[in-house]
């Protein structure tokens, strides 16, 4: 294939961070209107390539040709008038700005003294009607679900007329009926000449969407191929070289005390419809209870309920304790352990080392706290036991946060939640962003807190992770929990029904 006939040939790549080499003279071909993924595990180079491409990165050796012209991107601005676009999985969006707004922000039509917003705003709705994409132009960004919310993210790389589209885990937050619309419409875009490169660590959505696969392991190419040619676990071996993550059934059954309760909890303003109606759930010692829904049906609600973060009705008790008017600290403090839905506003703070970010929550309790001092040195032992036992890469103690992979934040945040002996975790999509390797680690450590005791209540987009974990399902929609089902009795697709509201709600809670 000639240059002339590659949207985009990246050729002997190197990118390196001080002595770490990130890439290591990678060569990527993008056939013109196809889905090529680029898989590997965290920390092997998918991300910073691809913000070579954008722009957002120059790297230290190599080409990047975009259409058959070789360009040396100085700023993503340059890539974005090359035609390369990015969208990232962590979205860039104002929610207090309508879709149209937030779509053509700092490329407004009109002139430097007058935004044409009626020019704006049709031209906005055109894009999204020839894309297939069903978003009101003039919904604001915060009362958007996560799947339209991508989908305004990539009509920003449209109205920029991008001609390569990036997809960073595009499909991290959406459940499989939002991601199987989001890839129709990607095929959309490629029918009309479009070229999508996107990350992911969901090897079936690999399998099912992307004509050619790059695999990456270390920095360096281990592997070209494409659907036709390899399975999930020839894929996984080329990644990680490890066994896709399995559950073995229990073997002992859940104790019988009761470590979370919740009785009819509410959350919502005086006079609109409660975001959480009259929700009662359980969790018993050493049991694992999942929670599925469609993104909006109330689950980041609970889970800031249960974190003290939300006014409601109805009461919440650990162990026995109620704890509606304690602080988060003091729920904390009690043995309730959090992995946050997002890691950046929750769950890291990006700037800080790894050593600091190993005592948040913890600050107040020995051996982070000696007396009145806190204790460095036992803030360093913390992080670097978390990052040995996890397998954190790319930093050790001393390391700012910034400097991990996303996948390795979610390693670093779980290793110190699972590592402060709690009574009960509230695990918000853990495996989130994390490759197959790592999965299968985050499944071996619940497993093995789950076995000694801990009770957990898992919510997750990740149907295979709910049926693999958990002891029980709880389905909710339209903020109550409408079925319990048994995970060893229920497939994938009945889930899905029950999570869109195909079967009839049920009434009241559950146990």
């Amino acid at each position: 294939m000639g240059a002339q006939e590659a949207a985009v040939r990246l050729t002997g790549i190197v990118k390196r961070f001080g002595t770490f080499t990130a890439n290591d003279r990678i060569d990527v071909l993008v056939r013109p209107g196809t889905v090529h993924a680029v898989v590997g595990e965290n920390g092997a180079g998918k991300s910073t390539l691809m913000k070579v491409l954008a722009g957002e990165e120059r790297p230290d050796e190599g080409t990047v040709e975009v259409e058959g012209v070789a360009h040396d991107f100085r700023s993503p601005r340059q890539a974005q008038q090359a035609g390369v676009g990015i969208v990232h999985q962590h979205f860039l969006l104002a929610g207090a700005l309508r879709v149209w707004e937030n779509v053509v922000l700092a490329d407004e039509p009109g002139s430097a003294w007058r935004i044409d917003a009626a020019a704006a705003r049709r031209r906005v709705g055109e894009l999204a009607s020839a894309n297939g994409f069903d978003v009101d132009p003039d919904a604001f960004v915060s009362d958007l679900g996560v799947g339209d919310r991508q989908r305004v993210e990539i009509l920003k790389v449209l109205w920029r007329e991008a001609r390569v589209i990036i997809l960073d885990e595009p499909t991290a937050v959406l459940v499989p009926s939002e991601a199987t619309a989001l890839f129709a419409s990607i095929r959309a875009l490629t029918a009309r000449g479009a070229s999508v490169v996107f990350i992911s660590h969901k090897l079936d959505e690999v399998l099912a969407f992307a004509d050619d696969i790059t695999v990456i392991r270390a920095g360096r190419v281990v592997g070209r191929t494409t659907a036709a040619e390899t399975t999930p676990r020839e894929l996984a071996g080329l990644m990680v070289e490890v066994a896709m993550p399995t559950v073995e059934p229990r073997s002992t059954p859940p104790g019988d005390d009761v470590v979370l309760a919740v009785e009819g909890l509410t959350v919502g303003r005086p006079g609109e419809r409660p975001l959480v109606d009259d929700l009662s759930l359980t969790v018993r010692r050493g049991e694992v209870v999942g929670v599925a829904g469609v993104e909006g049906n109330g689950q980041s609600e609970l889970l800031a309920a249960l974190l003290g973060r939300v006014e409601h009705t109805g009461s919440v008790s650990l162990g026995g304790r109620v704890i509606d008017d304690l602080p988060t600290r003091e729920r904390r403090a009690l043995g309730l352990a959090y992995i946050p839905e997002d890691r950046h506003r929750d769950g890291v703070v990006l700037d800080l080392s790894l050593a600091e970010n190993a005592a948040l929550g913890y600050q107040g309790r020995a051996p982070i706290r000696r007396g009145w001092w806190f204790s460095r040195s036992a803030a360093t032992a913390a992080a670097a036991e978390i990052i040995r036992r996890f397998d954190v890469r790319g930093g050790t103690p001393s390391t700012r946060a910034r400097a991990l992979s996303g996948g390795n934040q979610q390693k670093f945040i779980i290793g110190r939640e699972l590592g402060s002996d709690p009574t009960v975790l509230v695990a918000a999509h853990p495996t989130r962003g994390v490759d197959v390797g790592a999965q299968s680690a985050v499944w071996r450590e619940l497993v093995e807190a789950r076995d000694a005791g801990l009770g957990t209540l898992l919510v997750s987009a990740d149907l295979d992770e709910l049926l693999a974990l958990s002891d029980r399902l709880l389905v909710m929609y339209g903020g109550r929990v409408v079925a319990e089902l048994d995970p060893r009795h229920v497939t994938a697709l009945d889930l899905g029904e029950h999570m869109t509201g195909a079967h009839a709600p049920a009434t009241g809670g559950a146990s």
